[in-house]
Order: C-alpha cells, then sequence, then structure tokens
C-alpha cells in the first residue's frame, strides 16, 4: 500500500525517475534489478571505505558527486569511476533549488560539468556515452518545475530513488535503515545513501548488511 501512496505522489513530479525498469540485461546471472546510489562525496574518510564494501561484494553503484568535492579530490573521483560505479551530477555546491534562483541554479549544475571534465579520467571512462545518459540528482531531492524543465532538456535524466534511508539523521539506527529497505525494496527500486560524514558511522554499518541482504533475496545490483 505504501508504493501505491508514493507512486501516486511521483506524478505530480514530471521528468523525475523514482524507480527504474528491472528485466535482467542478457547474459547476467541473479534476478530482478536494484540500484544502490550515494549523494555528497567524493570525501577521503567515507568514500574509499564505501568502495571497499561494494569491491567485497562485487556488485556496482553510482555516486552523485558535489562538484566542489571532485575539483578537492580528484583522486577519488578517479577511484570511483576506475571501478566501474557511475557518476553523477549533485550541483557543484550542493545547492537547494527551491532556494536558489534558476539561473544561478542551473549555471551551479553547469560549473560541475566543468569540475567533471577537467578531470583526465573522464577521457578514459565509457561513464557517460552520450548527453542523453546524463544524471543528475537534486540536493535534498528539491528542484522547481522549472529547473527539473530546463535540466531534462539539457539531456539530464533526473534520478531521485525508491528508498530513502535516511542515514544522516542521529536517531536514525542501522536497524531502522535495514528495516525500512526490507519493507520497501521491489524490483527496479533506487536506494539513496550518502558517503558523507554525517551518514559515515550508520551507512557503513548497515551498507554491507543491506547488500548482504538484497543478494539474498536474489537482486542483482547495479549502476544506473
Amino acid at each position: 500500500m505504501m508504493n501505491v501512496v508514493k507512486d501516486i505522489i511521483r506524478n505530480f513530479y514530471p521528468y523525475a525517475t523514482f524507480t527504474l525498469p528491472s528485466p535482467l540485461p542478457p547474459g547476467r546471472g541473479g534476478g530482478e534489478l536494484v540500484y544502490l546510489t550515494f549523494d555528497d562525496g567524493p570525501i577521503p574518510e567515507v568514500t574509499p571505505k564505501v568502495l571497499a564494501i561494494l569491491a567485497k561484494y562485487d556488485v556496482k553503484a553510482t555516486f552523485f558527486m558535489v562538484g566542489e568535492n571532485i575539483d578537492k579530490h580528484p583522486d577519488l573521483f578517479a577511484q570511483v569511476v576506475a571501478a566501474g560505479h557511475s557518476v553523477g551530477n549533485h550541483t557543484y555546491n550542493h545547492l537547494k533549488g527551491w532556494r536558489t534562483p534558476y539561473a544561478e541554479y542551473m549555471a551551479n549544475v553547469n560549473k560541475w560539468e566543468e569540475a567533471f571534465n577537467r578531470q583526465s579520467i573522464v577521457n578514459q571512462s565509457s561513464n557517460r556515452q552520450s548527453s542523453n545518459r546524463q544524471l543528475f540528482r537534486p540536493p535534498y531531492g528539491k528542484a522547481t518545475l522549472r529547473q527539473r524543465y530546463a535540466l531534462h532538456k539539457q539531456g539530464y535524466r533526473l534520478i531521485y530513488w525508491d528508498i530513502l534511508t535516511r542515514d544522516y539523521e542521529s536517531t536514525r539506527t542501522p536497524e531502522d535503515m535495514l528495516t525500512r529497505i526490507r519493507h520497501n525494496v521491489r524490483p527496479g527500486s533506487i536506494i539513496n545513501f550518502h558517503d558523507s560524514l554525517k551518514s559515515n558511522e550508520r551507512m557503513l554499518t548497515v551498507l554491507p548488511q543491506a547488500i548482504e541482504y538484497l543478494l539474498a533475496q536474489g537482486y542483482t545490483l547495479q549502476a544506473l
């Protein structure tokens, strides 16, 4: 019932993707697809630990990076891409669209692109093979209809989430987060984590548990 209610609400968010079709690609083992995503990195205190967990289970994810962090930590950006994970735009300064004038917001999105393109690794990566494969997630999930339409016209896929773990909330326990995943996951779910200092301890505790649960349920974890 909860997923039905959420699906109705999402009808009011044109140009936004909350879940994805989940037919398994030819030649892949496992079951239906689920997508792990991480917001706000990369940062040296957290992102390498996330990469180590993902490597342990041989699963791929998508990192919605803040452009300022790409410029501060280009080595981490390179590690994420080299490991075969996807990278998406999360604005350069983690702007809240509802509080940011249209022109300023779009300029910040483009500033992220400049940071992305400055990294030499992008010239060797197949992460974004064409403009219509560009990924964007608005910080806090908040962008105006005009901003979303402009991003859509610019060729971005606006990726929201089906399951928000709320790992950034100090009152949220890893057990709460895992229960939230178990009760809401379905084929095509997009799960939102954060590789940030605020989420560090809770996220790193629940992430391997969540991966083990999803794999045990027969899901294949894939990057966008």
